[in-house]
Parts: structure tokens; sequence; C-alpha cells
């Protein structure tokens, strides 16, 4: 493997980092209107790429794809949080990295799917499969099968947004903070529009803020630098086996925000991830 494809793998670890904390904390600032939340998150991440705000210019197309897919994901996953128990709609939604690696061929085709990469991908999702299943709330009939189908949308966009990164004109991976910032503005002024205004007390306002700043700069901010720069320099075939370990801290860390104890299958998960990235690496 060359240095840039480390240096990819390596900035894809601290997105899937960053992402593993994204449904705990949207899980507590449910007070905010989607719209509201997905715009302030979005502003506040578009921080972190300002000071190269010089390197935002990109050819429209590029900008559209990249402003609209923000858009469209967050929103679809946010909502499918909400609608559906979380860590159900947490299994949906991470079917997109089951989809970047299956999808590769589509995409690039001097790309191939071996016996490998092929029980890799399988292995991941088991691994996955097992951390949310395993939860009395994701198996039963919960009434929420527009939340569901919200996160498989959401899951569709940023497999396909991930694997066409690869195919723009090249462009500064800071510029992910011009998408972030046309995206967290489309979704205020729809918020102004469609939705009623936010009552939040004084009390939970502090504690408000600080989740909200905690998710801007982190999972809806560097990760979108991270997860730009491993795309375009890792195999996506890897990232996208890898980035099943999302699923399984998103899992963890929701079980200790809601004070539910951590399983077995939490373990037996982590050992499915853990053998499905060995794995790929051999596919590599």
């Amino acid at each position: 493997m060359n240095a840039g494809g480390k240096s990819g793998l390596l900035a894809a670890a601290g997105a899937i980092l960053l992402w593993s904390s994204l449904a705990a904390l949207v899980s507590q600032l449910s007070a905010l209107p989607p719209l509201l939340l997905t715009g302030s998150a979005l502003l506040i991440g578009a921080l972190v790429s300002l000071p190269h705000w010089r390197q935002w210019r990109v050819p429209w197309p590029t900008f559209l794809l990249g402003s609209s897919a923000l858009f469209g994901y967050h929103l679809l996953l946010f909502l499918a949080l909400r609608w559906a128990p979380p860590v159900s709609a947490n299994l949906i939604n991470y079917l997109w990295p089951l989809l970047i690696v299956l999808l590769s061929p589509l995409f690039d085709r001097r790309l191939r799917l071996g016996r490998y990469s092929l029980l890799a991908a399988l292995l991941g999702f088991a691994g996955a499969a097992v951390a949310i299943l395993s939860r009395p709330s994701a198996t039963g009939t919960d009434g929420a099968p527009l939340g569901y189908l919200l996160a498989l949308l959401a899951a569709i966009i940023w497999a396909s947004y991930s694997q066409l990164l690869r195919r723009l004109p090249p462009f500064s991976s800071w510029a992910v903070g011009g998408f972030a910032l046309a995206a967290g503005l489309a979704s205020l002024l729809s918020h102004a529009v469609l939705e009623p205004a936010a009552v939040i007390s004084s009390h939970d306002a502090v504690r408000l803020l600080t989740l909200l700043l905690v998710l801007g700069f982190g999972p809806m901010g560097l990760a979108f630098v991270l997860w730009d720069r491993a795309m375009k320099q890792a195999d996506p075939r890897q990232v996208g086996v890898l980035s099943y370990a999302t699923p399984v801290l998103s899992t963890t860390l929701l079980l200790l925000v809601t004070g539910e104890p951590l399983t077995l299958a939490i373990a037996m998960a982590t050992a499915l991830v853990v053998a499905a990235a060995l794995l790929s690496l051999k596919a590599g």
C-alpha cells in the first residue's frame, strides 16, 4: 500500500470515530426541529474550513453535488432517527458502507469485487446487524416505516456521493466547508418557512448549545474534510469495509447515553468488524 493509501485510510478512521458520536448527539438534541438542527450543525461545521475559505472555489456542478448531498443526507437521517427507533434507523443508514463496497465497480470500471472483498463486506454487515438487531426495539413492530425508508434513502445518497468524489475534477478537501455553508443556509431557510419556531428554556439552552457545537465541529465539520481525503486517496472498497466500525461504535455510545448495559452482542459485533477489516486488507 502506498503512502497516499495509508494516509487515506487514516483519514477514514478519523471520520469514522467522529461519526460514531453522531446518533448519540442527535438523540440528545430532540428539542430542536430537524431543519433547524441540520442547518445549525452544518453552519458550525463550515467554520472548521473557514480559515481555508480561498480553497472553497470549485466548479458549479461540484458545488451543487456536494451541498445537496450534505443537505439531503443529514436531513433524511435526522428525520429517520426521530420517526423510527434510533438504533434501528442506524442499521439501515449504515448500509452505506456496504453500498460503497458493492457499488465500486459501477463507479470505477478498474475495480473488481474479489471473493475476499465480498466476504469482508458481508462480515462487516453481519457485525453491524448483530450490534443493532440484538436490541429489542429494533426487532419489534414500531410503526415507523417512513423513518426506515428515509434512513435507506440517506444511505443511498451518502454511498453515491462518496463514490462520485473520485470522479469529480480535483478540488481541495477544505472546499467541503463551502458545501456545508450552502447546505446549512438552505436548511435554515427551509426551517423558517416550514417549521414552527423552537421553544427552548433557559435551563436547557447551555446544554443544547454545547451539544450542538460538538456535533457541528466534529461529526458535521472535521469529519467531512477527513472523509473527502479518504475517498480520494484510499481504495473505496477498503474504506467501505472499515466503515463498519461506525455502527458498532455508534451503537455502543447510544447504549451508554441511554444507560443500557453493554451486551455480549456488542463484543460479537466488534469481532466480526475486526475480522472484516483484516480480510479487507488481505483483499487489498
